[in-house]
């Protein structure tokens, strides 16, 4: 047990977080979160107004076994979606991690990269378990980090034919299209509307800040699997009812998605399903549980971001920072 923490920035991150690594660390944690294994309240939330900013606080504990003590921590996250005009990140993230032994504090470090890369790293273990195997082609609705991350986690999981992304920005398609040539094997094209985008797609990932659908139930195709990850307030949805009620559903957190998943809440409000929609947690899948069921139905993993995620990726960057040599240590 180090004695001072260490203070690592985003870039100290980066240097300690691999998708390749990320994505096994992240089924694992989903499986041991499902078997109940952890401890995780529902995220404390509130409104940060008139910036009509979204702030929350994430506390976890992933125990250990023998002498590993496990993952203990917190995540603060704040999104405000006027930052974007300012040139800011809209998503802005802290994670603590503290000794599951003592409550010492190990470690503070820039959370924003940790909640790009481990969501992406979640849907691409959606994908490994729901999606059709074999090549594939995938379309992103949205064009900024989370699209980013998500190519190139699903490319980690998947050998990709062609990548198809929108923007409600058109330019910003193209830009996002112009800097993913060379990151993966395969065109990556951008279109003008979200029909173009996920026609004949074996995976859609949804990473906007919509607050109304921007896909709907005539667009989507027999055998896809889709990746919902652009919302996480109950009165925000990427998909409307009558698309949810085409697909087979599986969330990351059962008691999260009952409050937070505006796009299964609202499409129940509007009676379109029932409580009984969602079939299970992305870790029962890990655990065992049947997931697909044949090649024509369509999945739907609808991510909110868990906090067990945040706290096991936090332990993994620290361990490494310590190993590398990188990071400040900080008096407190």
């Amino acid at each position: 047990m180090h004695s001072t923490p260490l203070l690592l920035t985003e870039a100290d991150v980066a240097r300690c977080l691999d998708m390749a690594s990320l994505i096994p660390l992240m089924r694992e944690t989903l499986g041991r979160f499902s078997a109940r294994q952890c401890v995780q309240p529902v995220r404390t939330t509130m409104r940060i107004r008139p910036a009509n900013g979204y702030y929350a606080v994430m506390p976890a504990h992933v125990p250990g076994s023998g002498d590993d003590p496990g993952a203990f921590g917190l995540k603060s996250v704040a999104f405000f979606p006027g930052n974007d005009a300012l040139g800011l990140p809209t998503h802005l993230a802290q994670v603590l991690l503290l000794d599951p032994r003592t409550g010492a504090l190990l470690a503070i470090m820039d959370g924003r990269l940790i909640t790009e890369m481990r969501t992406a790293a979640v849907s691409a273990v959606s994908v490994e378990l729901l999606a059709r195997p074999g090549p594939a082609t995938l379309a992103i609705l949205g064009s900024g980090v989370q699209a980013r991350s998500h190519l190139e986690a699903i490319a980690c999981v998947r050998p990709l034919t062609h990548v198809r992304v929108w923007s409600r920005r058109h330019e910003r398609a193209l830009e996002f299209a112009h800097l993913s040539h060379g990151k993966v094997a395969c065109p990556v094209s951008a279109v003008s509307t979200v029909a173009d985008a996920v026609r004949g797609a074996d995976i859609v990932v949804t990473a906007t800040s919509a607050t109304d659908p921007v896909l709907t139930g005539d667009a989507l195709e027999p055998g896809m699997h889709l990746a919902l990850v652009g919302s996480s307030s109950p009165t925000m949805r990427e998909l409307d009812a009558a698309a949810l009620a085409h697909c087979r559903v599986w969330v990351d957190s059962h008691e999260s998605a009952r409050v937070e998943a505006g796009d299964i809440l609202l499409a129940i409000r509007e009676g379109r399903i029932g409580e009984d929609h969602v079939l299970g947690e992305l870790g029962d899948l890990v655990n065992g549980a049947p997931g697909r069921a044949n090649p024509q139905e369509i999945t739907l993993f609808k991510s909110l971001g868990i906090a067990v995620e945040d706290v096991a990726c936090a332990r993994l960057i620290v361990t490494r920072a310590r190993e590398r040599g990188i990071g400040r240590e900080i008096a407190l």
